[in-house]
Parts: C-alpha cells; structure tokens; sequence
C-alpha cells in the first residue's frame, strides 16, 4: 500500500472489502489524504450440495465510509475485480485447484510484469480495437495537435 502511495501525487478514493487489515494499511499509507470506504458483500449459502467449491450468491453490500468524503455511487470495486478475474482467466496460476504454478514468490512477481507488460502494449483490446499503448499515443497526438 505504500508504494502505490508513493506513485500518487493527488488525493484518491479507495473502497476496499471488509477486511480490517486493510483499514490500517491504507491509513499508514496515505495517512489522512485519502478518501476510503469499504463494501462488504453479503453472500447467501449455496442451494445445492454439489457446488461446494462455488461461492455463495451475492444477496447485497453494505457500504461504510472509512474517513474523507465520497459519493455514495463512487463505492464499488468492480473496477479492480474485473482486473482480477481478467489477470485470472489470463494465467493458469491464479486459478483454483491446479498445480501449475510455482511457490517462489519471485517467480509470481516475473509473471505479473510479463502479463502485464504483453495487456498494457501487446493486447488489442475488443472495445478499443487497438492495444492501450497505441490508445494513449494516438492521444496524445491529438492533444499536442491542438493549437491553443
């Protein structure tokens, strides 16, 4: 949490889950100057026997507001959930019940530049048409064109 502190130079809103861990390390991290809040998930339990490895049906969230000031409609974490179920689908070692990864963590931290790396400038992405990379160049293209 801190590292992603050091690369931010304006104030933030940052929504998390319910874990507690995670109120303290955003406070040690950003200190006051952040807008954070957290969404709990209520989860109902499974109607059938066989769907044990499944999680629950979502059956509503509760939002709270951590500290600073936020919009109640700004509180999701759909934006980074959709991140990591695309970084999951994306590698067979962050899915469940296989062996097909290493237990070096150094290893995991190679990967994750590598998948990232080929998402941000090698992927061409369906609602873009275009890899991110040349998303952002042509851009700014477009701005430095400009005269003002």
């Amino acid at each position: 949490m801190e590292d992603v502190a050091s690369r931010l130079t304006t104030r933030v809103q940052i929504t998390t889950d319910g874990l507690k861990a995670y109120v303290e390390a955003v406070e040690g991290a950003f200190g006051m100057d952040v807008d954070s809040a957290m969404l709990i998930k209520l989860y109902g339990t499974p109607s059938h026997p066989d769907t044990r490895y499944s999680p629950g049906v979502c059956i509503g969230a509760k939002s709270h507001i951590v500290m600073g000031t936020l919009e109640p409609k700004h509180i999701n974490t759909s934006y980074v959930e959709r991140q990591n179920l695309t970084m999951r689908m994306s590698m067979r070692r962050f899915t469940r019940l296989t062996n097909g990864f290493s237990k070096k963590v150094e290893n995991h931290e190679h990967m994750l530049a590598i998948y990232f790396l080929y998402y941000n400038f090698c992927r061409v992405h369906q609602t873009l048409r275009v890899t991110l990379r040349w998303n952002l160049a042509s851009q700014t293209m477009f701005w430095a064109s400009k005269k003002w």
